[in-house]
């Protein structure tokens, strides 16, 4: 029997409904453009089990310098950009500007918290090396034992799931259209892409495709072989406490820490939500929450901070990062006309919406890839042309 389909147009269709999609789709409204979203729980995915930690400084990592550059122009534009859609959506998105507190706990890990400092030194990043006593002075819950840390004033958080929400609301309100469906497969019309045909059978049409799905990304159908992004999925396991009130003065900021070479962060909300993460496990597409890693994390919170297993546990999620070869980015064009990326965000997709948005966005009006996205490019993971013999 065959299927009837129905087809819709835009201007541009963004397959993803992920805090990536959402804040592609709503740039891409703000500049004229028509635009859908096609996803079946748009507000979903990632950003449901994300701390959303603003880390640029504290989440730098050898080999990634350049990756840093993306990071601090992003954390530079959350402000403004939070106030904008707080102001299109009417909600708040949770963030706040408490700075982070990086800790270690034995001299092994107070060897590599010294060694971070002095590469983030070397980057020219503001950092402050303290003291143990100097931690514990800052925050009073940590453990006595903490050897040393540093204290970063500028790397922030947001909640990430009031942030999905509030672009769920400035999309609808700037006139994207959400169709409740997964795409199935990328439609390709004389060598460009020209939408996508949806689960739910319909046909949505579009002069210009954003792949934005996240871990998914690599899987969708209909995508030629050598433009397929070349994303995996890392699986984190991430708990969720609640601090009985009066909140305050259980944690001021976010504190990270390396705990025998592993590595925890507690993010505290405002609304007395204590997120404890993350897990990084090379699982494939497996999201099952595990007894190993919800002790290794308790575990591991513990040693850092002794009061928090008296405190009430009220979540417990598994997530899918979508990581790509580098652990950064693909953004913009790819090989195919029509088609862009916007997916492999890896740890940074909170940090990095502001700019992801930006970007995206300029590259449907004007064609052109900002400077500051062109390391991120996905022609940098296409095959390298072989010169044929003379």
């Amino acid at each position: 029997m065959s299927r009837i389909s129905e087809t819709r147009t835009s201007d541009v269709l963004v397959i993803g409904g992920g805090i990536i999609g959402l804040v592609t789709a709503w740039r891409a409204a703000q500049r004229g453009l028509r635009v859908a979203v096609a996803d079946p729980e748009p507000g979903g995915g990632a950003a449901q089990v994300a701390a959303g930690m603003l880390a640029a400084v504290t989440e730098l990592h050898y080999g990634e310098q350049t990756l840093l550059g993306l990071n601090l122009e992003s954390a530079r534009r959350y402000p403004a950009f939070v106030a904008e859609l707080e102001e299109a959506s009417g909600a708040s998105v949770g963030y706040r500007a408490c700075g982070t507190l990086a800790v270690a706990l034995d001299a092994d890990d107070r060897a590599h918290l010294r060694e971070l400092h002095a590469l983030q030194r070397r980057s020219g990043l503001e950092s402050e090396w303290l003291t143990g006593r100097e931690c514990r002075r800052l925050e009073p819950m940590l453990a006595p034992g903490v050897r040393g840390g540093l204290r970063v004033d500028g790397d922030h958080q947001v909640d990430p799931r009031r942030l999905a929400a509030a672009l769920v609301t400035a999309c609808e309100r700037a006139g994207v259209v959400f169709h409740r469906g997964w795409a199935e497969r990328l439609l390709v019309v004389r060598d460009r892409a020209r939408g996508a045909l949806l689960t739910d059978g319909d046909d949505v049409t579009a002069d210009q495709v954003v792949l934005a799905g996240g871990s998914l990304s690599g899987r969708l159908g209909g995508v030629p072989a050598e433009v397929l992004p070349p994303v995996r999925p890392v699986k984190g396991q991430v708990l969720r406490l609640t601090v009985p009130r009066p909140y305050a003065p259980f944690l001021s900021r976010t504190v990270r820490a390396v705990v025998r070479g592993s590595h925890v962060y507690l993010v505290p909300r405002e609304n007395g939500e204590l997120v404890v993460g993350a897990t990084s496990e090379e699982l494939g597409w497996d999201t099952t929450v595990t007894a190993g890693g919800v002790y290794e994390l308790l575990r591991d919170a513990h040693e850092l901070v002794p009061g928090l297993t008296e405190l009430p546990l009220t979540e417990t999620r598994a997530g899918l990062r979508p990581a790509s070869p580098d652990n950064a980015p693909l953004l913009g064009p790819t090989a195919l006309p029509g088609l862009h990326l916007a997916t492999g965000h890896h740890r940074n997709g909170v940090l990095l919406t502001p700019v992801t948005g930006d970007v995206l966005a300029a590259v449907l009006v004007t064609g052109e890839l900002p400077d500051v996205a062109r390391p991120f490019t996905p022609r940098r993971f296409s095959p390298v042309p072989q010169e044929q013999p003379a």
